[in-house]
């Protein structure tokens, strides 16, 4: 994408309304504007890591053997009447009347939509064993939504839900939830800590939250300090080792656990919580089925939610510097920036314009700034959308036939030929085509 042709409206200072990094830099770097008190537009940058987000959830999801479902963000408030649910959320459930005085509610949540569907449709025990999951936009009325994307009242939400015929099945289920919500938070370029946790007014009692540290979280967590070193890149883990190590919550915390010299305490962003439900909804809206000796089975239920808005606000909360955010590869909108600080000089133009064409043959989603910025301002702008790679061409390297390569990461800059730059980014299978 050049530059030129894309939407990116950067603000210099500071905004005033932001109290914290993610939050700040989102609104700097053109990601998201306010429309209302926690209702933010999703503007091409922000849209962009969003969807890298969401992919990464989804891949790791179907990878799990869950099958993907959209249901609708309006619900009939019946549903919550049944489960007994209707008065749980007070004035953060947002409800009004239909032109014929039927109410609805805007979906804060999904645990009645989805048992409604699966009492409907599920016919024998063959149809249990399976976890339904969608992404989709939700909304609660926060009394002081604050923070950006952090705590807003309209979210964008991974929730899943499983249904078991009884409660070991359930267990394993829930396990390998477990073990996928660390891979998915890894892909993401994060250590997400798992600590036990309570699962408050949803219900259930098997329950972990999982957080991203950052001094700007909402909750104290107490972990073992392997998860720094596997953070750190000093120590590697399976999930099953990772499910052994100590993590618990402020209101779950044993000081007695653990030895003191491998106690850590930090402030924690909570970016997904899974926990067994049990038949706590099951029950309520009569989900049962009938076994395979024909006895009538009330349904085990697990729920397993993921913040992806929050996730963007929370990754940049635990990667950023004083210059902007800092991307993992993963996630970035883009994966260079590619940045001529000579337009109209004939030699510049013509190095980036074949560097551009082989980045996007070989796959590489690379933003090439073609405007006639001056040099300072076009690096300032890169430092804060955080891109994980830049490639600066200026007019003695194009003498040269040589670039300037920046990783954004560690700050580190080498001079070096197109060629060599093209292999660092352009993936090992289109290496080949690309040069």
């Amino acid at each position: 994408m050049r530059l030129s042709q894309f939407f990116l409206p950067l603000i210099k200072e500071t905004p005033s309304e932001a109290q914290i990094a993610s939050h700040r830099l989102m609104l700097r770097a053109g990601m998201v504007r306010q429309l209302a008190a926690g209702i933010y537009n999703w503007l091409p940058l922000g849209l962009m890591v969003l969807r890298n987000i969401e992919n990464i959830i989804r891949d790791e999801m179907n990878k799990a053997g869950a099958l993907e479902v959209l249901m609708p963000t309006l619900q009939p408030t019946e549903l919550w009447k049944e489960s007994g649910r209707y008065d749980a959320l007070g004035k953060e459930m947002l409800r009004f009347p239909d032109r014929a005085e039927r109410e609805l509610l805007y979906s804060p949540t999904c645990e009645e939509v989805i048992t409604d569907i699966v009492r409907n449709n599920f016919k024998s025990y063959r149809d249990a064993g399976k976890n339904l999951y969608q992404i989709q936009w939700k909304f609660r009325d926060e009394v002081r939504p604050r923070f950006g994307v952090m705590r807003g009242r309209e979210f964008l939400m991974k929730d899943s839900y499983s249904f078991d015929m009884d409660y070991e099945a359930a267990k394993k289920t829930y396990n390998k939830m477990y073990d996928t919500y660390l891979n998915m938070f890894a892909r993401m370029g994060l250590t997400a800590v798992p600590v036990r946790a309570d699962s408050g007014a949803i219900g259930g009692d098997l329950s972990h939250e999982f957080h991203v540290v950052a001094e700007t979280g909402e909750s104290a967590v107490y972990y073992d300090k392997a998860f720094d070193d596997i953070r750190d890149g000093k120590v590697k883990m399976t999930t099953e080792e990772m499910r052994q190590l100590y993590a618990a919550a402020d209101e779950k915390h044993d000081p007695n656990a653990i030895a003191p010299d491998r106690l850590r305490e930090a402030r924690g962003i909570e970016v997904g919580h899974i926990f067994y439900l049990g038949t706590k909804y099951s029950k309520a809206l009569k989900a049962t089925l009938p076994a395979a000796n024909g006895e009538q089975v009330t349904l085990e239920m697990g729920c397993y939610g993921v913040g992806v808005s929050r996730l963007v606000g929370a990754i940049i909360e635990a990667s950023h510097d004083d210059n902007g955010i800092i991307w993992p590869e993963s996630v970035a909108p883009f994966k260079v920036g590619l940045i001529n600080l000579r337009v109209g000089d004939a030699k510049c133009d013509e190095m980036c314009s074949t560097l551009y064409g082989k980045l996007q043959a070989a796959g590489v989603s690379v933003l090439y700034d073609d405007t006639d910025e001056r040099a300072g301002g076009k690096f300032a702008s890169m430092d804060l959308i955080g891109l994980p790679w830049q490639i600066i061409i200026g007019p003695k390297g194009a003498e040269k036939g040589v670039v300037e390569m920046k990783n954004r990461k560690t700050g580190e800059k080498h001079e070096i030929g197109m060629d060599e730059a093209l292999s660092k980014v352009v993936p090992p299978k289109a290496g080949m085509a690309a040069l």
